[in-house]
């Protein structure tokens, strides 16, 4: 009896090289599986590719609607961007694309589970924890186990006839709803620019010479709809994605820490997930206390630790969960953007929650706020600091 295989398949260099691998090396059986989480690709088009590569079965899976609930939605509310920049996107998908292919791997009773991952990168943390969290089958990753390189699988691809897009062999791409990754070839010189023709999402020239508003009303942190138009959750964030690129609003370049510690140029198109992480952490601030604000940011830095490291399914990341869920109570409400020419500001914000008071901020005649109560409280609040500067400059004089 063979030995089977399964892989989460993208037609892509790296997983169409795979199929090869354990065909020809291990001598397996194998069983494809394309978790569609909004990449735009042709599914058919893939299952045909897969098909022609020799798999003994393929499936096609739509986990948009998922992907945007159980992934996205939570990643919002906890203002997810690792190291301050990057949302996640390539990240939050991995888990779920795992937990998919684990589906099918029971049912189809594989005896191995494979991934197309390098041994350079974070994917292969993502996969690696969620298919161990899930089945204790073994676990083969071809491009990681034999050390390839980007040369030596395109080399290998012409070989076995092995059809590479053009985009493929200039760069390393993944693509989701949430975002664009564009890694490789002139990209990995961090000092030059990328080239305009990396860019699908996000103009680059040509921009409107007026500014573009986008107006979004959130219930409990989840944003429910967009300029007056309730959409559904995938319709959403399409929405916003082509608006905000179309201003040029959302990419990102920055250097990145990678889990096994390589530090890497990374370039991301985030449109929809820069506008909405901003709007809803704006309103985040009108509706809960400083200590509140203070607290959930310390919150949010390791819930996006632990997305990006691959923990997804550490009991701590479900304690987070806990603390940020309760917390978007009071997060409903409007938040207005102002897009142009690239950049993004927060114009205008309102909810009915709102902790903010005119009659108290106002310096106008209506103001209730008691002036004269400010300073003891002054006083108060300063007098360690000003007492220990003042111990130090007496200690200095001495000296």
């Amino acid at each position: 009896m063979a030995e089977k295989g399964i892989l989460a398949f993208s037609g892509g260099l790296d997983t169409s090289v795979v199929i090869k691998y354990l065909q020809e090396e291990y001598n397996m059986d194998v069983i494809t599986v394309t978790v569609d989480v909004g990449q735009g690709d042709d599914q058919k088009k893939i299952e045909a590719k897969a098909k022609k590569l020799g798999v003994i079965k393929h499936y096609n899976i739509d986990a948009r609607k998922e992907f945007v609930e159980n992934f996205i939605f939570p990643s919002i509310k906890a203002n997810a961007l690792y190291q301050k920049k990057y949302c996640l996107a390539t990240a939050l998908a991995r888990p779920l694309i795992a937990e998919k292919v684990l589906e099918i791997a029971k049912k189809e009773k594989v005896t191995s589970l494979a991934h197309g991952c390098s041994g350079k990168g974070n994917d292969q943390v993502r996969f690696d924890i969620t298919l161990r969290s899930g089945s204790d089958l073994p676990i083969i990753a071809p491009i990681r186990d034999k050390n390839l390189d980007r040369v030596t699988e395109l080399e290998f691809a012409k070989k076995h006839g092995i059809e590479i897009d053009s985009v493929a062999k200039r760069f390393s791409i993944d693509q989701n709803l949430w975002g664009r990754a564009i890694e490789g070839g002139v990209l990995e010189d961090p000092y030059n620019e990328p080239p305009e023709d990396a860019f699908i999402w996000v103009k680059t020239k040509n921009l409107p010479d007026k500014p573009t508003y986008l107006e979004i009303k959130f219930e409990k942190g989840i944003p429910v709809s967009v300029d007056g138009k309730i959409l559904e959750p995938i319709k959403l964030i399409e929405y916003v994605n082509k608006k905000a690129g179309d201003a040029g609003v959302g990419i990102v370049d920055h250097i990145e820490d990678r889990v096994v510690g390589i530090k890497s140029r990374e370039v991301y198109e985030t449109p929809g997930a820069l506008c909405l992480i901003e709007a809803h952490s704006d309103l985040e601030k009108m509706v809960h206390t400083k200590h509140e604000n203070k607290f959930k940011s310390i919150i949010d830095d390791e819930w996006a630790y632990l997305a990006y490291s691959g923990l997804w399914q550490d009991p701590l990341k479900q304690d987070l969960d806990a603390f940020i869920q309760a917390s978007q109570k009071p997060v409903s409400g409007t938040v207005k953007l102002k897009l142009f020419k690239g950049s993004i500001r927060v114009v205008g914000r309102k909810s009915d929650y709102s902790l903010y008071s005119h009659k108290i901020a106002t310096y106008g005649t209506e103001s209730t706020f008691d002036q004269r109560l400010a300073k003891g409280f002054v006083e108060l609040w300063g007098i360690q600091s000003t007492e220990a500067n003042k111990l130090q400059k007496k200690r200095s004089t001495k000296t």
